[in-house]
């Protein structure tokens, strides 16, 4: 059976104090000659062993017997947390690593994903300023049949870009409701 360190600390100073005591009652009085004796080590923890025995027996042992126990099932609950929260941290690192790995491999996608999108915004600005050269060297009738037929977005986008002289043609030169909603539109636009 294996004594924890507090309790042994404390039945050790138990131990020492009553030891001191015994040697205080047979030390001689202040008129006699004191012989001191020295010890080794190893006969000092034989007489402290010697000692704690006394003091046991004197004691209740019943009683140090269940405060060993308590404290060295304390002792053991306190290892067991100690073991379960070592646990619990491993687990949190791991988590917190595997966490870290998925989110820069979601910003990676988040990177090409939005690497996509402003490909495409170019390519479909390429391809509004090539419509917007075409409408422009188109005759405004023409011009407003081709506008008219497009997205509202689309239309505007060109409109946009063209010189305002030639989208004023154009829109005089369009259907009144079209003309409308793309006025709108246009206005809304440019603001």
């Amino acid at each position: 059976m294996r004594i924890p360190i507090i309790v042994t600390v404390l039945l050790y100073g138990l131990i020492f104090c009553s030891f001191a005591q015994a040697v205080d009652q047979k030390t001689p009085s202040a008129g006699a000659v004191s012989g001191k004796r020295e010890y080794t080590p190893e006969e000092f923890h034989k007489a402290l062993l010697e000692e704690v025995e006394k003091v046991l027996v004197k004691t209740k042992q019943e009683k140090f017997v269940e405060i060993t126990k308590e404290l060295m099932n304390k002792e053991q609950d306190i290892k067991l947390r100690d073991l379960e929260l070592a646990r619990e941290r491993e687990q949190l690192n791991l988590n917190k690593r595997e966490f870290e790995k998925k989110i820069k491999a979601f910003e990676g996608e988040q990177q090409k994903l939005l690497g996509c999108l402003d490909a495409q915004d170019n390519l479909k600005e390429k391809r509004i300023d090539h419509m917007v050269d075409v409408v422009s060297n188109m005759k405004p009738e023409s011009a407003a049949q081709l506008l008219s037929a497009q997205e509202v977005e689309l239309a505007v986008s060109i409109l946009g870009k063209l010189e305002a002289v030639k989208v004023s043609k154009i829109f005089n030169l369009m259907d009144k409701e079209i003309s409308a909603r793309l006025q709108k539109q246009y206005l809304s636009m440019k603001k």
